[in-house]
């Protein structure tokens, strides 16, 4: 997980540069066909890339944008008529059962399919009018971290393409050097509050709930760490009632709208004496850790690369092994 984590810069830089024409004609074919959604496809950590994609595509694009569920075609055989839809199906392995069973349902239903895979000869690669490769390599960890990264960054770059963004295309252009930056940062302040957690709280909101959903899974598979994540959104909603003093809460943040809303519950769970850590968060309590600063559609991508750092010194700080997580495997089979 260590060594395949640390490789994501080299990963996104040769990602960028390799996949820019083809994004460009899938762009012209997009823009000629007018569709007026997108649903995604994608299981475990690909389906926290398409919810930072749904973040993203809506903010960005204004096309709205929603999350399939692969069983709807794959256990109860239901037709959708999704003439007026792109299908966007992200999938490290592209081997899934029950995602090629949507996917293959998506496209006779009249859906343009395209693929964000790492395999690039795999079967949703086939099965796509369009397939963007990840171009990550060889994943050997269960726990995915260059792919997932690497999915983000496919996303963006199709987004930043999409909508004529020089901003974007300008943060992506500095992406990979300031990811090795990333990796390069101590968060080893954060050990003491979790190495002896038996539950905690992932926060974000907007472009970072999907990172917050990904260091939840993280901190479960690879630390044994019940984690649930939330939108700073939900939290009054009723999970706060069980934060307590000692409660540890991780909390990532980026510069766009959300950040006055986070930075206020920062201060009541400060309040409820939680124990606070906080990424991205400018100002308020708790224990900061550090931070590259970045267009706020990529600092997501920097911070859970930060973050997968600090997740794997823990999990050998907790005992375990975290490229082989229990009852785990790196395929998952779902029917």
């Amino acid at each position: 997980m260590f060594e395949e984590a640390a490789q994501t810069a080299a990963v996104v830089e040769r990602q960028l540069r390799e996949n820019a024409g083809d994004i460009a004609r899938l762009v012209r074919d997009l823009r000629s066909r007018r569709k007026t959604i997108i649903l995604t496809l994608a299981r475990g950590s690909s389906d926290h890339a398409a919810t930072y994609a749904r973040y993203l595509i809506e903010t960005r694009l204004g096309i709205l944008t929603a999350s399939a569920a692969p069983s709807i075609s794959s256990l109860y055989e239901s037709r959708l008529d999704l003439r007026d839809a792109v299908v966007l199906a992200i999938s490290q392995s592209g081997k899934s059962p029950d995602l090629l069973a949507a996917v293959e349902a998506a496209r006779k239903s009249g859906a343009y399919v395209v693929t964000i895979v790492n395999v690039e000869e795999s079967p949703l690669a086939r099965l796509a009018d369009y397939a963007i490769p990840l171009r990550a390599g060889s994943e050997m960890s269960v726990a995915a971290t260059k792919s997932f990264i690497a999915s983000l960054a496919a996303v963006a770059q199709l987004v930043a393409s999409w909508s004529d963004d020089r901003n974007m295309d300008a943060a992506l252009a500095s992406l990979p050097a300031q990811l090795h930056e990333a990796w390069q940062l101590d968060w080893s302040e954060a050990l003491p509050c979790l190495r002896h957690a038996r539950s905690l709280y992932v926060l974000g909101r907007g472009l970072g709930l999907g990172i917050a959903l990904e260091a939840a899974l993280k901190f479960k598979e690879t630390c044994g760490i019940h984690a649930e994540a939330f939108s700073t959104a939900e939290l009054r909603h009723g999970p706060l009632a069980i934060v307590g003093s000692g409660f540890p809460v991780l909390v990532f943040a980026q510069d766009d709208a959300s950040h006055t809303g986070i930075l206020e519950l920062v201060g009541d769970l400060h309040r409820h004496r939680a124990e606070l850590l906080t990424v991205g968060v400018r100002g308020g309590d708790g224990t900061r850790l550090p931070v590259v600063d970045a267009h706020a559609a990529t600092q997501p991508l920097l911070q859970i690369q930060s973050f997968y750092r600090m997740v794997n010194a823990l999990s050998v700080a907790r005992g375990f092994n975290p490229d082989h997580p229990q009852h785990l495997s790196k395929v998952t089979e779902t029917l």
